[in-house]
């Protein structure tokens, strides 16, 4: 790996954390946080490989006990507790986001940035999410998804907006993703 492409996975580790500072919105035991976006936005700019690995980057930090979660949070203790399925699925939403984009990358359009953005940072995440909060919590599956996604979904299309929007221009302004190379002819 190139150190600029540490560098990326670094910046977009901090950007995650930083994000974190935001205060966090409590309505259950899943707090609402602007975290995803550093999720989607990782996946985005960086592709599948570098998103993966920024987010796999954040989660050793939590794991140290770093406070880079909401409220200070940080420690092995929050991966058995209620959120744990949304942080694990993190850096599989920012790669399958990345895969995507990739996929997609000779055809990029906001809308592409949002079909993305909905499959990896949405459904990905709450696909992961949901069970285990059921599971840690002992709750039925619709309880689970009526407090571990409901309240999430308005933010989370703001997310996804905003994710894309800035996507799409860093992709026009300062493409990270570098365009697939065409195999050469077979001599």
């Amino acid at each position: 790996m190139k150190t600029r492409d540490l560098a990326y996975v670094a910046l977009f580790a901090a950007l995650t954390a930083v994000l974190g500072l935001v205060p966090a919105i409590t309505v259950g035991p899943v707090p609402i946080t602007a975290q995803t976006l550093g999720v989607m936005l990782a996946g985005s700019v960086l592709g599948a490989r570098r998103g993966f690995l920024a987010l796999a980057l954040f989660l050793v930090l939590v794991a140290v006990g770093l406070p880079v979660l909401p409220g200070g949070g940080g420690g092995l203790a929050v991966f058995a507790g209620p959120t744990a399925g949304y942080l694990l699925a993190w850096p599989f939403a920012a790669a399958v986001i990345g895969a995507i984009t990739e996929w997609a990358w000779s055809r990029y359009t906001l809308g592409w940035a949002v079909l993305a953005n909905v499959v990896g940072g949405i459904v990905v995440v709450y696909a992961v999410g949901v069970p285990v909060l059921a599971l840690v919590l002992d709750l039925s599956p619709g309880v689970a998804l009526a407090t571990g996604a409901a309240p999430f979904l308005v933010g989370d299309a703001v997310k996804v907006v905003i994710a894309s929007v800035v996507a799409v221009q860093v992709r026009r302004a300062y493409p990270v993703i570098e365009r697939p190379r065409r195999a050469a002819p077979a001599s």
